[in-house]
């Protein structure tokens, strides 16, 4: 998900933020175990998710895909007989929360492990606290490369994702709309503000010329804008047979319904932020018709552990069938607990090495490895709408 740009927080939330958990960590009573332990019969874990602001959606999803694990897992005796106490903190969507969240998280509250942040930019925000403070972190969706690897081109060692990677569903859209709608002359409408747009257009763009297609126009926009009509027009005239439209539902949407006003009926298809159901407010349920994303998971999926997951999360949620993040929230506490497990401790240094050996792990969003970047390994799923709901189209395996 969303990576936005940190050098306009500047550098001195961070430093201060490393410095005051150095010295906490310094100050603990175990400073070799990494930010946290267990604590007598329970076992904190932090959810530092976007609750508010932004993106609120995503977090929000994450949070209580991430809650009917816990209970699950508390309800059948926990870890070892502990039972795990979540520490939720809000990040409002910001990187600086972000970041915030996470120090609080790791040196007050001294949680073993992060859960979030859904967004790439918030969790890169993190990233830095967490390696500092040796506390393993999770992002279940951010699709980012930079989760993992920083600028230097060197591992973020205590950083892990539960999702696949940008470049990984930038090639699956390319290959559908070549395989499966015959595309041959595409246009590209990204978010240039955004790293996970601008990844994924590069990526899709990479992959649908060397399927032999043409990309016929490649126009930009900025979050938080709104007016794309005259974007929309200069890319009609290009008379392109099908858009790709990487972002985030809130551009998204009105993109989509203002395509289809200036009489634009080729298909679009996005990535994984696409998927809200708020996007369906936004552009319209008749607008969304004939448009395709890759996502992480379907509840149509007939996999038999995809549907249990989707019928108890109904029973806890008063039948509302849940979506992707939703999903990668409760694959994250089941894969945290599985690396607990395995390590059999719960010192930051013996989780971070479980996680890393991660190999064939099976969860609802798919079976999952870890590879020495720390990027997952896994499936990924096409959605297509029509009448406004998500409709599961095809799996693709890695």
């Amino acid at each position: 998900m969303k990576n936005n740009n940190l050098k306009k927080y500047g550098a001195l939330i961070v430093s201060s933020a490393l410095l005051l958990g150095t010295l906490t960590a310094c100050g603990s009573k175990d400073s070799g175990s990494g930010s946290g332990s267990s604590d007598g019969d329970t076992i904190k874990i932090g959810l530092n998710l976007e609750l508010s602001g932004a993106v609120a959606s995503y977090g929000s999803g994450i949070s209580k895909g991430a809650e009917l694990a816990i209970k699950e897992i508390n309800d059948a005796g926990g870890i070892d007989g502990k039972k795990i106490e979540a520490v939720k903190i809000d990040n409002k969507s910001e990187n600086s929360e972000a970041t915030s969240a996470a120090l609080k998280l790791a040196t007050q509250e001294k949680v073993v492990a992060q859960i979030g942040s859904a967004t790439s930019g918030n969790t890169v925000a993190a990233v830095q606290v967490a390696d500092q403070n040796k506390m393993p972190l999770i992002s279940p969706s951010g699709t980012s490369q930079t989760v993992t690897v920083n600028d230097d081109g060197a591992v973020n060692e205590y950083a892990f994702r539960t999702c696949f990677i940008d470049p990984f569903q930038g090639k699956i859209a390319a290959d559908f709309a070549s395989n499966d709608l015959k595309a041959k002359n595409v246009a590209i409408f990204a978010d240039s503000s955004s790293d996970y747009a601008k990844g994924l257009a590069e990526a899709f763009k990479k992959q649908i010329e060397a399927n032999g297609s043409k990309v016929v126009a490649e126009e930009s926009y900025v979050a938080k804008d709104t007016d794309f009509k005259s974007t929309l027009t200069r890319l009609k005239s290009k008379n392109p047979d099908f858009i790709y439209v990487p972002g985030y539902y809130e551009e998204v949407g009105l993109i989509v319904k203002q395509a289809r006003s200036i009489g634009i009926d080729a298909p679009m298809m996005g990535g994984d932020g696409w998927d809200s159901p708020k996007i369906v407010e936004l552009a319209g349920a008749k607008s969304l018709d004939n448009t395709f994303f890759t996502n992480h998971y379907s509840a149509e999926d007939p996999d038999e552990k995809i549907q249990k997951f989707v019928k108890a999360f109904k029973e806890a949620n008063d039948d509302k069938s849940p979506d992707a993040f939703n999903a990668l929230g409760y694959d994250s506490v089941y894969w945290l607990k599985d690396a607990i497990e395995r390590a059999g401790s719960t010192k930051g240094e013996d989780i971070q090495k479980a996680l890393a050996d991660t190999k064939d792990l099976s969860l609802v969003t798919g079976k999952i490895s870890v590879d020495e970047e720390h990027n997952t390994i896994k499936s990924a799923t096409v959605l297509e709408f029509k009448d406004g709901k998500q409709v599961f189209k095809t799996k693709v395996e890695p």
